[in-house]
């Protein structure tokens, strides 16, 4: 099992930026790859960013490319997501995800909490 603990996410306005953290901890070995998802109000839950676990590979969604950046500490345990430029569409809960390969899979990820962010115009 792995546990995941978010932190960050809040309210902002359009153009500012925020950063989300996960710290993992128990059964490391099923963190290979982690990342973000998002899920705004009656959408689905989408991918917005995943990092391979020695942080050498990295993918992003098309809307979020060139504004979002993930990154890994070295003890490889927590996962950043700093967010530039946000945007009202932007507007979501995000999940931390952690899979036993990368990308991580949604439907054998292990879960954050979830954060909210909130951009307003």
């Amino acid at each position: 099992q792995v546990q995941l603990v978010q932190s960050g996410g809040g309210m902002v306005q359009a153009g500012d930026s925020m950063s989300l953290s996960c710290e993992a901890s128990g059964q490391l070995f099923s963190t290979y790859g982690m990342g973000w998802f998002r899920q705004a109000p009656g959408k689905e839950r989408q991918l917005v960013a995943a990092i391979n676990w020695s942080g050498g590979s990295t993918v992003y969604s098309d809307a979020v490319q060139g504004r979002f950046s993930i990154s890994r500490d070295g003890g490889k345990k927590s996962i950043y997501l700093q967010m530039n430029s946000l945007k009202p569409e932007d507007t979501a809960v995000y999940y931390c995800a952690a899979d036993s390969i990368y990308p991580p899979r949604e439907e054998f990820s292990s879960w954050g909490q979830g954060s909210q962010v909130t951009v307003s115009s």
